[in-house]
């Protein structure tokens, strides 16, 4: 069985599948190439800070962009304003939060529009369908401090409120834990895993699961630690 068709049979079966970095390279390689990897990963060096952190958190940087995607094309929007209700995100829900945008050179770019191919491949296997998708996409910084830990879902288990999400990894330094969970809905944990190499990936079917990553603290407080992912969600449009 194929990467691809591994993980689209695990995500119908249990509604998730973690692909490790070396099956996620060889499932994104079907899709087109990661070129600018190097550049990709970089760029995660320059977000800036969520202001909207409504625990009065500090560790969180981030940067958005919205595409659509139907049939062949895949364009970017316009910038908009992210939106969750508080049934979704009781603790940062409920308002338009409007962050900086994804830079041009990265959201462009061959590994960014590898990645939104392979995604709508998938999705569109699992579904059976061909839908138009409004697509999210979300760089995410968490820093970890001697004074603040960080939190990757400071709202707990969650649903991100849209059909399908991927969290994949790019890079983390210098920290603990990070533990990813998934639950179905009515609260039993379906499965545990943590990110830990980059391209390390969860891939979850929104509407049957819940998942929630624990915080992650400093292994050295003397150093920067942090954990860099890029969220994908998908929603027919």
């Amino acid at each position: 069985m194929s990467t691809p068709e591994r993980l689209n049979d695990e995500i119908r079966t249990a509604g998730f599948t973690f692909a490790d970095a070396d099956s996620m390279h060889s499932a994104l390689e079907t899709s087109g190439a990661l070129t600018d990897w190097t550049a990709f990963a970089a760029s995660w060096e320059d977000l800036g800070p969520d202001t909207y952190m409504a625990d009065g958190g500090r560790y969180r940087k981030r940067r958005h962009a919205v595409y659509r995607a139907e049939g062949k094309a895949i364009l970017r929007q316009p910038a908009q304003p992210h939106y969750q209700s508080r049934d979704y995100n009781p603790l940062n829900g409920g308002i338009e939060r409007w962050f900086e945008p994804v830079r041009d050179d990265i959201g462009d770019g061959p590994t960014m529009l590898t990645i939104l191919r392979f995604c709508q491949a998938l999705f569109e296997s699992v579904d059976a369908s061909h839908p138009a998708w409004h697509i999210e996409i979300h760089q995410f910084r968490i820093e970890a401090r001697r004074d603040e830990a960080g939190r990757p879902t400071p709202e707990g288990m969650h649903r991100d409120g849209v059909d399908y999400v991927l969290v994949l990894l790019v890079g983390r330094r210098n920290i603990a834990s990070g533990v990813t969970s998934v639950h179905d809905l009515t609260g039993r944990e379906l499965g545990s895993f943590t990110l830990t190499h980059p391209l390390d990936s969860a891939l979850l079917d929104d509407r049957r699961v819940m998942h929630g990553v624990t915080p992650v603290a400093p292994e050295d407080p003397a150093e920067p630690g942090y954990r860099d992912v890029l969220v994908v969600t998908f929603r027919k449009a």
